[in-house]
């Protein structure tokens, strides 16, 4: 493998911090009671964010692929934690603009896991003995976590990821590359991102303007953000 090679440098960092932050011996907030709740209410709060696209036939694959593969109450680290066994492997059969879309997703479901660490430390403390979230607690949570900037970053990341996937669907020969590496994929443990990969494929595929479905949900995530910070009543509202 390269080494000088920024792009998989990048993503050898961020597999890095991966690992640190999933790792119980490492970051024992892992453990914190209101992980999972955090996790659950705002898989929920973006799947109501989600209704008009899901209720749109063309754009309703591409949604469930941001709420199921991107953004939504799973684990991804067993996924993102194989990739780091065969990037080697990854550098040879993906395209640079698949790879960095990759790198994307790794990012993004890292520092998603950071923020939601914080935050559940902030309910802890705010909230000790609630077991229920609701949207006033998570804004006040939200606020003190703080990290405006990293927030902004977090949709960054977002709209990268799905842009990444837009460009992807138009290069020549990329889907049939996908399909030819679904096998190797699967004897070296990438099946789990192979799938990632080949869902948003063909999630965008179905979409026809994959930018301008990425530009709405960065437009009312960055919203969102904005009204969180700013105390308003109610921040979640269309």
């Amino acid at each position: 493998m390269a080494r000088n090679n920024p792009l998989i440098e990048r993503l050898e960092r961020r597999l890095a911090w991966h690992r640190t932050l999933h790792d119980h011996r490492c970051e024992p907030r892992n453990g914190l009671r209101w992980l999972p709740e955090l996790r659950r209410w705002q898989a929920a709060r973006l799947e109501a964010s989600f209704e008009h696209f899901l209720n749109d036939p063309r754009r309703r694959a591409a949604a469930l692929f941001f709420l199921t593969d991107v953004y939504g109450d799973h684990d991804f680290s067993r996924r993102d934690a194989n990739v780091a066994k065969v990037v080697p492997m990854m550098q040879r059969l993906l395209p640079a603009t698949v790879l960095e879309t990759v790198a994307d997703g790794i990012e993004l479901g890292a520092l998603t896991h950071a923020l939601d660490l914080r935050m559940a430390a902030a309910l802890q403390r705010l909230a000790p003995n609630r077991k229920r979230l609701d949207p006033d607690l998570y804004a006040r949570a939200y606020r003190e976590v703080g990290y405006p900037r990293l927030r902004g970053h977090q949709i960054d990341l977002i709209a990268h990821l799905g842009v990444g996937l837009a460009r992807a669907v138009r290069m020549p020969g990329v889907s049939t590359l996908l399909r030819l590496s679904r096998g190797p994929a699967k004897a070296t443990g990438l099946g789990e991102l192979q799938g990632f990969l080949e869902r948003g494929f063909a999630a965008f595929s179905a979409l026809g303007d994959g930018k301008a479905f990425v530009a709405d949900i960065e437009r009312s995530e960055r919203e969102v953000s904005r009204r969180l910070f700013a105390g308003e009543a109610d921040p979640f509202a269309g």
